[in-house]
């Protein structure tokens, strides 16, 4: 007899002392976030299977899961090709066999010759006649189902009987009573013009999604166009517009530093320093920025960005307006090589301003010696570090602040929830009450990304940001040209390869990081450098191959243009030493940057190649953001089917920054049947086709869905689990209308609303 499953409680609680062991399908269904009745009413199935009628061999389709009864006339076991069991079943108008190659003696005592059974499982058709490979067995003559039989989402230690028991139960016992007011119900009524009948009540529609009866679409069910389905959309986007609306609320009930800007003082400054004007777009963001930290309440703003849009001088001016009103600012990067990147950029413009007001910019990463690392804290703990910028070790417990009123962090997709819950914590320590007339505790916060953000994202999980949107790019930007080449042309990308260093120009050759294996990843990367070095240092000149669309190209047929444009001659000795080494001067040098060098040789290579010393990089490590060299021109991508459509974007944006014609060759290796998987073929034709940024997150956000924009802000949980952004636009507008209403008119029942569908997860979206 299955273990009956244990009474799912109200919240998680730790095991105290003296109570009972959990067995291994309870702490299953812990795992599985099952903890309350609800968490089990919620757990939708995947999938159903019809045990709702008997169908005869003669009437089957091949192809098709049908259930069948019948008698066993033979059984066996072979050897040939592999040792499995072979049953022969005659339902009284045509004979199959079922296969087993996983079996037990079970099997065999349930199938014995003249056992009359029920079996469920795909028919297939074959030389040999017609076969079920290990269908579901069971004995004959019980009664049929008279519901479709879910399938859920498990575990290896939850089987799917005890996960149907428990489901039941949770059901039973979850409270499901309304809330959403009558009125909000009733214009969602309104919004589904062609739901027949009214509006079904949240039991009835998890009753039927967990059960439905064997009339209904299989199809509805599955594409989730079902009433029932709308209905649990409509209350997930309700919790999420709720919670987010609430966080926001909260925040605006903050005090924060109001950040006035003075006539003449340091943004004004900084904008006639800089050796370019700024874009229309910079400027228009810039003033929103401005608006938000001239407000006595938190700004919370997300500055979003095609590549090479210029995030980092309006991060720049944010940080001069905190800085000219006497605080402190923060930058925090997820990597050492973009924050020190950050760094030399922000030297270089703020240094001469701040000099002259006894302040200065501090740098902060966890790979620092003890006593340069003592002397920054010093200088932060003192307020003479005017800016911070660094990596993690800016939110370590050491690190105080003595007046921080802004903290920016680039890439925020690429922290997680803690960390930026830890940097808004860190942000609160440096505002005393009362300092600079402030009166709580939450400073100014900019969240940068180079990942545009498709408008249903910001719509639903940036409901509690603001967003300005740097929608152009700074002038004289080259459009890059992106080829799409099957692996084995890698010979015609070398040789292109020697004719770009001996035009003088530098390339960035990007090998996958194999995160299940650093080991693999490295040889692959220590492969492909050792081959470039001896390819770009032979004794023969360089050869401009024929890749002109005329020859064949294995794999898919996706839209391509040239390989690599004739560069003009203006500006091909910019690198000197580049161009030198490939003309036989000097040998080619072939940097290599992997995730287990030191952070020294890391540096080290990449001052080489930023310095113009340094013809080719081949890298493992993710450079797709913020590295900057305008003299590279080109950047191929080897395996490129296995990466994401933003980071190839991402990685194509380190091209293109200077005034040598650019390109972006990605190298696809086809699997054995000389073919691409249709994900990664349709990233690979996004790419060829289109270079707008908002155009590839449209597009990255149909073929994967969000996760890829939201990065750690779910933590692993979904928090949209039902709901698709792609098609369900009409119930997030019905949302974010509702959610203002409940929140105004009803707070208690949108509280209770959100505690049912997100529980503790309302926290991830503070975030």
């Amino acid at each position: 007899m299955p273990e009956t499953p244990a009474p799912a409680e109200t919240s998680p609680k730790p095991a105290a002392a003296g109570a009972p062991t959990l067995s291994a399908p309870q702490k299953a269904l812990r795992k599985l976030g099952l903890v309350r009745d609800i968490d089990l009413a919620l757990h939708l199935p995947l999938r159903y299977e019809d045990e709702t009628r008997l169908t005869t061999l003669a009437a089957a389709r091949d192809g098709e899961v049908v259930q069948i009864e019948g008698t066993v006339t033979q059984q066996e076991i072979s050897y040939r090709p592999r040792r499995q069991l072979l049953v022969t079943l005659d339902d009284g108008t045509d004979t199959c066999t079922l296969r087993f190659f996983t079996f037990y003696p079970s099997h065999q005592k349930v199938l014995a010759v003249g056992a009359r059974v029920r079996v469920r499982g795909e028919l297939r058709g074959g030389f040999l006649g017609r076969s079920i490979m290990h269908p579901t067995v069971k004995a004959a003559g019980s009664e049929l189902a008279t519901a479709l039989t879910p399938v859920y989402p498990t575990s290896a230690q939850l089987p799917q009987a005890y996960l149907r028991k428990a489901v039941v139960s949770g059901l039973q016992r979850a409270a499901l009573d309304e809330t959403v007011p009558a009125a909000l119900l009733q214009h969602l009524r309104q919004t589904l013009p062609g739901l027949r009948g009214p509006l079904m009540t949240l039991r009835e529609a998890l009753q039927f999604l967990h059960h439905p009866g064997p009339d209904v679409s299989l199809a509805a069910l599955e594409d989730r166009s079902h009433p029932a389905w709308q209905r649990l959309k409509a209350e997930e986007l309700l919790a999420q517009q709720l919670s987010q609306l609430t966080a926001k609320r909260e925040r605006d009930a903050l005090r924060a530093p109001a950040l006035a800007v003075s006539p003449g003082g340091l943004p004004e400054q900084l904008l006639a320093a800089l050796p370019f004007a700024l874009t229309a777009a910079q400027r228009r963001v810039c003033t929103e920025i401005a608006a938000d930290l001239a407000r006595p309440v938190p700004m919370h703003r997300l500055l979003q960005g095609d590549v090479g849009s210029g995030k980092t001088v309006v991060a720049a001016m944010a940080a001069t307006l905190a800085i000219g009103a006497g605080w402190q600012c923060a930058l925090m990067a997820p990597t050492e090589i973009l924050a020190e990147q950050h760094f030399a950029k922000l030297i270089g413009w703020l240094e001469p301003l701040l000099a002259p007001l006894g302040k200065r910019v501090a740098w902060l990463t966890g790979s620092q010696k003890k006593k340069q690392r003592a002397e920054m804290l010093a200088l932060i703990a003192s307020g003479e570090a005017a800016l911070v910028v660094g990596t993690h070790a800016v939110i370590q417990d050491q690190v105080q602040f003595k007046q921080l009123a802004l903290a920016i962090i680039d890439e925020q997709h690429r922290f997680g929830v803690a960390q930026r819950l830890a940097l808004r914590s860190k942000m609160g320590e440096g505002i005393a009450p009362g300092a600079h007339g402030a009166t709580a505790s939450e400073p100014h916060l900019l969240m940068m990304s180079a990942t545009p953000i498709p408008r249903t994202l910001a719509m639903s999980y940036y409901a509690d940001l603001d967003v300005s949107t740097i929608d152009e790019l700074p002038p004289g930007r080259t459009p890059i040209v992106t080829r799409v080449l099957s692996d084995s042309r890698r010979q015609e990308v070398i040789e292109r390869i020697r004719v770009q260093v001996a035009e003088g120009r530098q390339v960035y050759w990007v090998c996958p990081l194999i995160e299940e294996s650093e080991v693999i990843d490295l040889s692959n990367a220590t492969a492909t450098h050792a081959e470039l070095s001896a390819a770009l240092n032979r004794a023969h000149g360089p050869f401009r191959p024929d890749v002109s669309l005329s020859k064949a190209s294995e794999g898919p047929a996706l839209p391509t243009q040239g390989l690599v444009p004739s560069p003009s001659v203006e500006g091909e000795t910019e690198r000197g030493d580049v161009a030198s080494a490939a003309q036989g001067d000097a040998p080619v040098l072939v940097g290599l940057l992997h995730s287990r060098m030191p952070v020294a040789e890391k540096k080290a290579v990449m001052s080489l190649f930023s310095g113009g010393h340094m013809g080719v990089l081949v890298s493992t490590t993710v450079i797709e953001v913020g590295v900057d060299v305008p003299n590279a021109s080109l950047m191929v991508i080897e395996h490129a089917e296995r990466f994401g459509l933003s980071q190839l974007h991402q990685l194509r944006g380190r091209v293109g920054r200077g005034a040598a014609a650019s390109a972006c060759v990605l190298m696809y290796t086809p699997n054995e049947g000389g073919r691409l998987g249709e994900t990664a073929r349709e990233r690979l034709r996004a790419m060829a086709e289109t270079s707008d940024g908002f155009e590839i997150a449209r597009r990255d956000l149909e073929i994967r869905g969000p996760g890829e924009f939201l990065g750690a802000r779910q933590s692993g949980a979904p928090l949209l689990r039902f709901a698709d952004l792609a098609t369900d636009g009409h119930l997030l507008a019905w949302a974010r209308e509702a959610a203002q209403s409940m929140l105004d008119q009803h707070p208690a029942q949108a509280e209770k609303h959100v505690a049912r569908w997100l529980g503790t997860r309302a926290e991830y979206l503070k975030a």
